[in-house]
Parts: structure tokens; C-alpha cells; sequence
């Protein structure tokens, strides 16, 4: 995880996402489905593909989608879970049904679903622009120690 010395750790510190502090750590009592969090994004830098030329504009990648998806789910997860706790993504089966363009403002939402054997999070998740669906599908993370994350 990405660290900031004025704020939190990013649980996904690769992709633009809101600013570190703007969300908290729980202490674990709440993790339940049902809980959901929603994260505004524009499509802009590495979000972006003008899949090698060929569309002649840029848009949201699906990758691009992706890494939104996940962060907040994440975050959603960080905001629920207590000290020394993390979790990580195991599985991602979306569509991307439709294209946002550069600069587009979107938004990313995550629903607990279910809470499986005490670690494993299944997540409803979407993007929209506005009322317009871009993407939606499920999610599935972790629930890890995050002491036992070793570093090369």
C-alpha cells in the first residue's frame, strides 16, 4: 500500500482516487453486506486508451475501469476493517458496456454483497457517467493480515 505522511494509507495508491485522509480505517464491528461507498473520478491520464490510435479519441480504458472498481472496493474495506487488517483483489468479472470520454466525470460504487468465511468480500460494483451505466459486474477480495505482506 501506497503511505502518505499526511494522511492514511492508499489501499490502491497506483490510481487517482481521492485525496489521502478523505477516508478512515474502522474498527471491524461493521464489516456486513449491504455497507456501500461510491467515488467520483474524471477520465483523464492513465485511465485513458485510444487503444493504439485506432478509435481516433480517448476513453476510458477498461483496465482503467478496473483499477476504479477495486480501489473502491478497497477503500470500502479499509473504512470497515480494523488496525492490521487489508485486503487484496482475487477476482474481477466485469462488462464495460459503454465508452466515457476524456475528461468525463464518473463515478465508481461498491456494494458488499457477501461476507464469506469471515475473508472473503463479494462486491456488486459500476460505473456510471451520470445516470449512463459504463460498466458493472463483481468483485472479490481478501481479507489478509497486513504484516504478513513481505517485501523483496
Amino acid at each position: 500500500m501506497a503511505t502518505s505522511d499526511d494522511g492514511p494509507p492508499d489501499p490502491e495508491g497506483s490510481v487517482p482516487g481521492p485525496a489521502s485522509g478523505s477516508y478512515e480505517r474502522g474498527d471491524g464491528a461493521d464489516l456486513r453486506p449491504g455497507i456501500e461507498r461510491s467515488s467520483e473520478f474524471e477520465v483523464e491520464g492513465r485511465l485513458l486508451t485510444d487503444v493504439g490510435g485506432t478509435i481516433g479519441v480517448s476513453v476510458l480504458s477498461t483496465p482503467g475501469m478496473i483499477a476504479m472498481l477495486e480501489r473502491n472496493a478497497a477503500i470500502l474495506s479499509f473504512e470497515h476493517l480494523p488496525e492490521g487488517k487489508a485486503t487484496v483483489g482475487f477476482e474481477v468479472c466485469v462488462k464495460h458496456v459503454a465508452a466515457a470520454a476524456e475528461g468525463a466525470r464518473c463515478s465508481a460504487h461498491a456494494r458488499l454483497r457477501e461476507v464469506a468465511d469471515g475473508r472473503k468480500l463479494r462486491f456488486d460494483v459500476e460505473v456510471k457517467e451520470g445516470e449512463r451505466t459504463i460498466g458493472v459486474g463483481t468483485h472479490e477480495r481478501r481479507v489478509i493480515d497486513a504484516g504478513a505482506v513481505k517485501k523483496d
